[in-house]
């Protein structure tokens, strides 16, 4: 293997392009503790058997898919997301991923918006490290949503870890994957007043993934998440 430069994105984790034989692959060092990582593994492996388009897990010689929390991942070429048909493309891909993860188990060591109601942390969440003020808002969005189905979510499914490509909608990037509520995965998206419906339903889990942002972000990106808590206060929750 010929490892080459730092990719872009990849912000929790080093995340490297390199060749493979003749194949372009990637490397990523994570953070993650050893269930978590072979949970996200496990099911990038299952989701592509399912015929989604994610990067693969390249086993080690052992048949191992990580090694000291080091993997080797598929390359996935594409463009982002440019138009309200990809953008509508994306919300299909997203919506069969909930579907054909209902049911799915919770990533070790993770909790889901339902479950940081009673639970201080989880994943990159930790509340008791946030002002009781802050984690109150939190609470009191997440609350609005914990009635909704839950699933395996994506997590972070913005343009920079979309890619469009003739065979569909590729997405990267499963760091931030958990069992959560599925309309998490819709919040963000342009097209949200039409997949999320009607206008109240949308603002709660709008205030929801601004909420998550916050705490999920609080002491690995501060100065993010104190925008998105302040854009939360701006919502009305407090």
């Amino acid at each position: 293997m010929r490892l080459g430069g730092p990719l872009g994105g990849g912000n929790r984790n080093l995340v490297l392009a390199a060749t493979l034989g003749d194949d372009r692959v990637v490397v990523r060092r994570s953070r993650r503790d050893g269930p978590a990582l072979t949970w996200e593994l496990h099911l990038l492996v299952s989701l592509a058997g399912a015929g989604f388009l994610v990067p693969r897990p390249i086993p080690n010689p052992d048949d191992a898919l990580h090694h000291d929390g080091v993997c080797v991942l598929s390359w996935l070429d594409g463009d982002p997301p440019s138009s309200d048909a990809d953008w509508m493309a994306v919300a299909a891909s997203l919506t069969r991923l909930h579907e054909v993860t209902a049911g799915w188990p919770q990533r070790p060591g993770f909790a889901s918006t339902r479950e940081l109601l009673h639970l201080t942390g989880g994943g990159d969440v930790d509340l008791t490290a946030m002002p009781p003020d802050a984690v109150a808002a939190c609470r009191v969005a997440w609350s609005g949503i914990a009635g909704e189905p839950r699933s395996v979510v994506h997590g972070d499914p913005g343009p920079a870890n979309i890619r469009l490509t003739s065979g569909g909608v590729g997405i990267l990037d499963w760091d931030e994957a958990r069992v959560d509520v599925s309309l998490l995965d819709f919040a963000e998206n342009p097209l949200a007043p039409d997949l999320i419906r009607p206008p109240a339903r949308l603002a709660t889990a709008q205030a929801a993934a601004t909420a998550w942002e916050a705490a999920n972000g609080w002491s690995i990106e501060p100065a993010y998440a104190r925008r998105k808590l302040a854009s939360l206060r701006v919502q009305g929750v407090k």
